[in-house]
């Protein structure tokens, strides 16, 4: 792997992957690598709707899931940070426990064209 610089956004129009590879209730890992850097992120598919955040804890600045693709509670009401407990709404990335309580996650804009998701 090269020491590419961590990016904290991705340009327009990527896509990423497609929407039936993200079931309803569930998390994905993203990397995406461009010239100058890498990007990481996930995504949470709440029925119709994808939201994309940036992999990083507000609390410590570390990637939210410890195991790959696992960013969300088992009941998958909440993402979860796992490294201190910290729980934020898939809907919004609002933290509502954990020691980073009313901080949010940093939003990723993507959104679902033709059956893919494309960052924005």
């Amino acid at each position: 792997m090269s020491d590419l610089p961590r990016l904290s956004a991705t340009p327009p129009g990527i896509a990423v992957c497609t929407l039936d590879l993200l079931a309803d209730g569930t998390a994905r890992n993203i990397v995406i690598e461009t010239r100058t850097g890498r990007f990481h992120g996930f995504l949470v598919r709440i029925g119709d709707q994808v939201r994309g955040y940036v992999d990083r804890c507000p609390h410590a600045g570390l990637p939210l899931a410890q195991t790959l693709d696992a960013y969300l509670t088992p009941d998958g009401r909440f993402i979860t940070c796992s490294w201190h407990g910290a729980l934020f709404e898939p809907e919004t990335g609002a933290c509502v426990g954990g020691p980073c309580a009313g901080q949010r996650l940093t939003s990723w804009p993507v959104t679902v064209r033709d059956g893919r998701i494309v960052t924005c």
